[in-house]
């Protein structure tokens, strides 16, 4: 009998420590809300959906800031999602990509063909950021082995408290707040900025290599010197890009040094992103491509239709070399390829109108005339049901439109109040 109690007490014991472990792990991972980068709840807000959707899209910033699947839902009744993180690698969207197949099988994939100028992991704090959220299964355990940087451990993915027990001591109200469930920031993973500045009033991305210099933008406007081919003349203008930014992230974000810990254990984001033009017209890596090919195949072998596209970010610069390169295997194994660039026309997008940090990124205006120019684009090639007649879908996202506008009302609260967005 009293062997009996002591295995009950023994195990009673156990469950205990262990929850006592996870409750203390759970209080010191960050909760990417308040002065952390938003970007880390990204991977985990996509579990909480319940509807499925037709269209998923992967990708870097240069996806979930740019497209808003709102705008497809409300014009088009399309359903998507968008599973992208800060400088998210190929193989890291590969993986997402395989991770949402455990979930649901949407009719479309698209991927944005930024990150194919990345051939070997960059910093920790973008993979962690990426893989934290992501549910465990072999997928994650394959690509947290495939993200690793030199001097990271697997066991810290496995257990994160190795990796911020220093937090301790550092905790703040958002951790209690967020303690169960974390801060909601993206609708359906498109991350929305209502505020604006102008590329003409930002030193973060020199536009002359896509729209020109002054005079000749100038000249453009009065019939002198219209430029047909933005691509045409960027070898002309290599003298432009030694005042580019290594690291316009970093710079939006405010951080003087890449390597300085901040209050979240975390290194702030300072990876290397410039590039001459000497390195624009290399072949992009082995390993970048091997993943290209492994999303390619799994969605052919799913029967899911897969696009490349690239979106108008003025920095980093896209060159003519890594466009041919895109053209080039689109056109090998018959995929569709829509460059941005080449679209600014057709969609509307103004520099110093639609976008929020000087040409980076766009803001809520201009991801809405990209979404509005996909949404078109979508519904010209492939047959999409019009999920607005379906009553549950509808209510669902009259929920999600809802959320959005409440977002827009406090973005612009904080405009009004301080001049800038500082809680979103």
């Amino acid at each position: 009998m009293k062997r009996g109690k002591k295995i009950v007490l023994g195990g009673v014991s156990l469950v205990v420590a262990v929850a006592l472990f996870f409750g203390l792990q759970r209080l010191v991972v960050p909760k990417y809300a308040g002065d952390t980068p938003l970007e880390g709840n990204f991977t985990a807000e996509y579990y909480g959906e319940d509807a499925r959707h037709d269209v998923i899209m992967v990708g870097d910033c240069e996806v979930y800031e740019n497209f808003d699947p709102m705008v497809l839902w409300k014009e088009f009744g399309i359903t998507s999602y968008i599973r992208g993180n800060a400088q998210q690698l190929v193989w890291q969207s590969y993986y997402l990509l395989e991770d949402t197949l455990r979930h649901e099988k949407p009719k479309m994939v698209i991927f944005n063909v930024q990150s194919l100028t990345h051939g070997e992991p960059q910093r920790e704090e973008y993979n962690r950021m990426c893989l934290d959220g992501m549910k465990w299964s072999e997928t994650k355990a394959e690509a947290i082995n495939a993200s690793m940087c030199k001097g990271e451990n697997f066991l810290d993915y496995v257990f994160p408290i190795l990796r911020y027990h220093s937090r301790i001591t550092d905790l703040t109200k958002e951790d209690v707040k967020y303690y169960l469930e974390p801060r909601k920031i993206t609708h359906n993973g498109y991350y929305m900025r209502i505020d604006t500045l102008p590329a003409s009033q930002s030193d973060v991305a020199d536009p002359s290599w896509l729209l020109g210099t002054e005079e000749e933008r100038k000249a453009a406007q009065s019939g002198e010197n219209e430029i047909d081919d933005p691509w045409a003349e960027i070898d002309e203008r290599e003298e432009n890009e030694a005042d580019a930014i290594d690291d316009p992230w970093a710079e939006i974000e405010g951080a003087e040094e890449s390597d300085r810990e901040d209050e979240s254990g975390i290194v702030e984001p300072g990876a290397d992103t410039a590039q001459s033009s000497a390195e624009g017209d290399k072949e992009f890596s082995a390993y970048a491509m091997k993943y290209l090919d492994k999303m390619r195949k799994l969605c052919e072998e799913e029967g899911i239709k897969l696009l490349l596209v690239k979106a108008p970010s003025l920095a980093p610069q896209w060159y003519d070399g890594q466009n041919q390169q895109v053209s080039d295997y689109a056109k090998k194994h018959g995929l569709d390829y829509v460059n941005f660039y080449e679209l600014l026309e057709e969609t509307g997008i103004d520099y110093e109108t639609d976008t929020y940090d000087g040409g980076l990124h766009m803001n809520y205006s201009g991801a809405k005339k990209l979404s509005r120019y996909l949404g078109k684009y979508l519904k010209k090639h492939m047959k999409w049901e019009d999920h607005r007649e379906d009553a549950n879908l509808s209510k669902v996202y009259e929920e999600k439109l809802r959320f959005q506008e409440e977002m827009k009302e406090a973005q612009q609260r904080e405009l009004d109040r301080y001049g800038e967005i500082r809680n979103y």
